[in-house]
């Protein structure tokens, strides 16, 4: 291995930390304006429907444009398939949970899927289960249970399987998608977005919520940013997972609640309570501290790669 192939290699989860950061903040932005766009009428299951379309065309040119092949690699089509349908019963789950629970508790039990992640890495990814990681993901989590800020009173039972059935869907996804590292990202994001359209569009259906394009009308500014919010982090998503470990890109999305939660205190000017920001400082620190353990455990591992002329 020549010395700029081991540079290459060793900026990339540099990159992943980075694209996993920015695509919390993403998701935790398009939150709000979504929730904007249900004030005027545009329900979330009609958005996500018209989100998947678009971003079908999108890809579409993208690999037009880019002269990309779409294929799958062969032996990751199994993986894929896994990411979509994990992705699918991830949204499903956690936009269906707050008929019957609260947002805020419903973002809680969701937000467990760190803590899963970890948990079951050592099994999944062979990894060692440290005590600094144990305590990251512990500090992280406490973080985001006061950012959120739950009520935990008069829970429905069916509200809280849902929101932990998306958690555990969302530590599939994590862990199938890092594996996935051969097939090329368009074509990632284009069979992903496949698999969920038909899913998207059958719960519509049921929930009577198919609505006309038109509706995306109704809110043009809130449902563009929403849309666009959820592109660039779902992109931004599958590029981080190519480059760190589930591990290192669940405890970084810890984040998004706390952008969440700023983004809503600006844009829709609701308060924040001392107990919320010093969740988000809980947060941020583990967050830092994640990414400093990454980077340990990175130049270790760079360390015991001999570099040949």
């Amino acid at each position: 291995m020549n010395l700029k192939v081991a540079m290459t290699r060793s900026s990339s989860p540099a990159n992943g930390l980075l694209f996993a950061l920015t695509s919390a903040g993403l998701y935790g932005f398009n939150i709000v304006y979504a929730r904007i766009a249900s004030f005027t009428g545009a329900s979330g299951s009609a958005i996500v429907v018209y989100r998947v379309l678009l971003m079908l065309v999108l890809v579409g040119l993208v690999a037009a444009i880019l002269r990309s092949s779409l294929a799958m690699e062969r032996e990751e089509r199994g993986k894929l398939l896994l990411v979509g349908v994990s992705s699918a019963l991830q949204g499903i789950g956690y936009l269906s949970s707050v008929a019957f629970i609260p947002v805020t508790v419903a973002a809680v039990v969701f937000y467990t899927y760190p803590i899963i992640i970890v948990l079951v890495s050592p099994f999944v990814e062979k990894t060692p289960l440290t005590q600094a990681l144990v305590a990251i993901v512990a500090v992280a989590t406490l973080g985001v249970c006061l950012v959120v800020g739950p009520a935990f009173s008069d829970l429905d039972w069916r509200g809280l399987a849902l929101a932990f059935g998306a958690s555990i869907a969302t530590a599939v996804q994590f862990f199938a998608a890092a594996r996935c590292t051969r097939t090329g990202v368009v074509a990632k994001v284009f069979w992903i977005q496949l698999i969920i359209l038909p899913t998207a569009i059958l719960v519509s259906l049921a929930t009577g919520q198919l609505a006309p394009p038109s509706i995306l009308a109704l809110a043009p500014f809130a449902v563009t940013m929403t849309i666009a919010g959820y592109v660039g982090g779902f992109v931004l998503q599958f590029l981080a997972l190519g480059r760190i470990s589930a591990v290192a890109a669940g405890i970084l999305y810890c984040a998004e609640p706390v952008v969440a939660a700023v983004s809503s205190a600006l844009i829709l000017n609701e308060t924040l309570a001392p107990l919320q920001i010093a969740g988000g400082a809980l947060v941020l620190a583990a967050i830092v501290a994640n990414v400093l353990l990454e980077q340990r455990r990175r130049l270790k591992d760079a360390a015991l790669v001999p570099i040949a002329d």
